[in-house]
């Protein structure tokens, strides 16, 4: 069993929280303004801000609720994949929700065959692989998952440089819904596969880094 650095999906469900209801707020604070006004000073300023308030209140309510849900739901994805890499071999290590630069990844995997960014989705629409483009029931998503595992990829490279390590890592877009329409796929240097896939994928490439190696990374990143 890999050892197990952090906790799956706990950034996913902060973010949601903030991101969904921070203007709900926002409304709240303007609410108990207007009632201020509607009690000392102006009845009529103070009744026409309540009724907005009371209004954003329950609009950005319905929509604060869904961005939490969206949030959540990622969240669980991240946690199944996190019991795919916990059950690889006791020489590999894992980083759950992993901050280098700007973003948090979901997942870093340091195995004997290399390390490995590891962007999850959690798509419940059929995701294919159609003119170098990864479409979702046909459409393309909001934002690109390639795009974001590239650039993930980048940051904890770019950090680990800092401290002296310049090997190769491997990113990774890993459906924890298995909703991709195919067993493997590469686009852009990206490895695309279902979480079916996953465990399998990472077992079948051949050590190259040694123990002293894995052990220095480790500590590197734990840093």
């Amino acid at each position: 069993m890999a050892k197990v650095h952090g906790f799956p999906g706990e950034w996913a469900r902060v973010n949601g929280v903030v991101m969904g209801l921070w203007p709900l707020f926002v409304w709240i604070f303007v609410g108990g303004f207007s009632l201020a006004m509607f009690c000392f000073f102006s009845a009529a300023l103070g009744a026409i801000g309540l009724v907005m308030a009371v209004a954003w209140i329950i609009w950005n309510l319905r929509l604060g609720l869904k961005k939490v849900e969206s949030f959540f739901k990622g969240a669980k994805g991240e946690e199944r994949i996190a019991a795919i890499l916990q059950d690889l071999p006791d020489d590999c290590q894992i980083f759950h929700d992993y901050v280098a630069g700007k973003d948090h990844i979901d997942h870093v995997a340091v195995t004997p065959s290399g390390i490995y960014a590891i962007e999850t989705k959690f798509w419940s629409g059929k995701v294919t692989l159609e003119d170098g483009r990864i479409l979702v029931d046909g459409k393309l998503p909001a934002r690109s998952p390639v795009a974001q595992a590239l650039r993930e990829t980048e940051e904890i490279r770019n950090k680990l440089k800092t401290m002296g390590w310049t090997g190769y890592i491997t990113p990774i877009v890993a459906f924890a819904s298995d909703t991709f329409d195919g067993d493997q796929a590469e686009l852009k240097g990206v490895t695309i596969l279902n979480s079916s896939a996953l465990k399998a994928y990472l077992m079948a490439h051949p050590s190259i880094l040694t123990q002293l190696e894995l052990d220095r990374i480790v500590k590197l990143m734990e840093e």
